[in-house]
């Protein structure tokens, strides 16, 4: 196949940041996807609809003249959220979910939930307001090894928190183990994953190709090559409840390449393209669109996009750095191809 033409897809995971840098990187994703939910880890994090909303209007005050998209908004949970913000999100019909940062697992959770009970009244409330709960699904106990934490998670939080609220509709984002597929294939209805281009195309050896690769530092950190091969037959099967949110991830050149560096991939110059490699992979790009473009869509209970987008074989060079404000940005496959491009960019 040399070409493949899908409806327009959506971004169900995507950090934007803000200011001059979210200006920076805002074209590559407007590009691609009709629409993208918005993380809400900013410094200080997103915790209000009023927050949420004013984080909106700067997406689309950034959004280049002839650019067709909509960002749609979570609010991140903290241990103080009160019930009442769940009425407040669901009546500003922008706003489809909220985020579940366990303290300290990742980028800007230092805010996030410090024990999931916590946050029960406000869980009860988004069940009857049928609102989504987006969940980062790693344990953040040090004595836990790094490539267990999202198992342990499963058994000791996710597992118990779904029957808890057996109406509550979860996503699991950016699944990365075997465990987690099992999860999701062996769970009540109303809970689903999304699954990153990198945890697709890549397992653990490329974090030290040659050396330190901190451009392929993520969490969930990349995994073993038996769960990168679950989740390449997961989305290739075709089940709807495994759907595109890319996790694109961008962090100053300088914060990535440090003593200490920054998680995070950045894939949104060529997301949908990553993701077409990896379902030719698999033998499965009959399956994109509905990956892509369907299965999200649905769960979050939007209407289908109806615009296409067309791909072509035809393999391109990744610059090796892009601007982000007054910065770079080191992209995935920084220097090396992809084999796929939107046909516009021929």
């Amino acid at each position: 196949m040399t070409s493949v033409t899908i409806r327009r897809p959506d971004d169900l995971h995507l950090h934007l940041r803000d200011g001059e840098p979210m200006r920076s990187i805002l074209p590559f994703t407007a590009a691609r996807f009709a629409r993208a939910l918005v993380m809400p880890n900013l410094r200080p994090p997103v915790t209000t609809t009023e927050q949420a909303l004013a984080y909106r209007r700067r997406i689309l005050d950034a959004l280049p003249s002839g650019m067709d998209f909509e960002p749609l908004m979570a609010i991140y949970l903290t241990d103080r959220t009160e019930p009442a913000e769940v009425e407040r999100a669901k009546a500003s019909r922008h706003i489809v979910g909220f985020k579940l940062y366990p303290a300290g697992a990742t980028t800007h959770s230092d805010a996030g939930v410090t024990d999931i009970r916590r946050v029960d009244a406000v869980l009860s409330r988004m069940e009857e307001q049928d609102l989504v709960l987006e969940v980062h699904g790693e344990v953040t106990d040090p004595e836990v090894d790094v490539f267990d934490r999202e198992a342990r998670f499963i058994d000791g939080v996710l597992a118990p928190l779904a029957r808890r609220f057996p109406r509550l509709r979860i996503v699991f984002e950016h699944i990365t183990t075997r465990a987690a597929v099992e999860f999701v294939l062996g769970s009540r209805a109303g809970i689903a994953a999304t699954v990153t281009p990198q945890h697709l195309l890549m397992n653990r050896n490329a974090l030290f190709a040659g050396g330190i690769r901190p451009h392929h530092y993520c969490l969930p950190v990349l995994k073993s090559q038996a769960d990168r091969e679950a989740l390449l037959n997961a989305v290739a099967s075709g089940d709807s409840r495994f759907f595109l949110g890319t996790d694109s991830a961008p962090h100053a050149r300088a914060a990535k390449e440090t003593a200490c560096g920054c998680a995070g991939i950045f894939s949104a110059h060529g997301a949908i393209e990553l993701y077409a490699e990896a379902f030719e992979s698999a033998g499965a790009l009959a399956r994109l669109e509905a990956f892509a473009s369907g299965h999200g869509a649905d769960f979050y209970r939007l209407p289908r996009n109806q615009g296409r987008l067309t791909l072509v074989k035809a393999a391109w060079e990744v610059p090796r750095a892009y601007p982000f404000g007054a910065e770079q940005i080191v992209p995935l496959r920084a220097g090396e191809h992809i084999a796929w491009r939107l046909a516009e960019e021929q």
